[in-house]
């Protein structure tokens, strides 16, 4: 029997984060919110992963064009020492080169955009480690 269990998928920027959040079974993913990058965010996903019953998080792993880190990858980083603190969930690393990109073709760039773009890295990340 495959367990199944709920997600988030995060896309994290400098000034705005985009959330997304699977079904309650953990194979849907849907773009959720669009957050600003402040103070409160660690707070809100705290409440949030608490309020939703998340399991486990999924983070687009930021890298430039050669695969290094880039410069949000270290606020990523820090995030997610602070989460695994916080909640003791496990949280994973997802490339997310282009998710924005992919979005914006999807749907036109909008106030949402930033929440697909997690949505996205998310359905990435559960095609990936499907059992069959």
């Amino acid at each position: 029997m495959l367990f199944l269990m709920k997600r988030m998928g995060i896309d994290y920027g400098a000034k705005k984060i985009g959330l997304a959040i699977t079904d309650d079974s953990g194979v849907m993913a849907f773009p959720y919110k669009v957050v600003p990058n402040n103070a409160d965010f660690l707070r809100y996903i705290e409440s949030l992963v608490k309020e939703r019953g998340i399991k486990e998080i999924v983070i687009g792993h930021s890298i430039d064009n050669k695969g290094e880190s880039n410069s949000i990858h270290k606020a990523v980083e820090s995030l997610i020492t602070d989460l695994t603190l916080s909640l003791g969930i496990p949280i994973h690393l997802e490339p997310e080169q282009y998710s924005t990109q992919q979005a914006v073709k999807i749907q036109g760039k909008n106030a949402h955009t930033d929440a697909s773009a997690a949505s996205i890295i998310l359905d990435s990340f559960i095609t990936k480690n499907k059992k069959s």
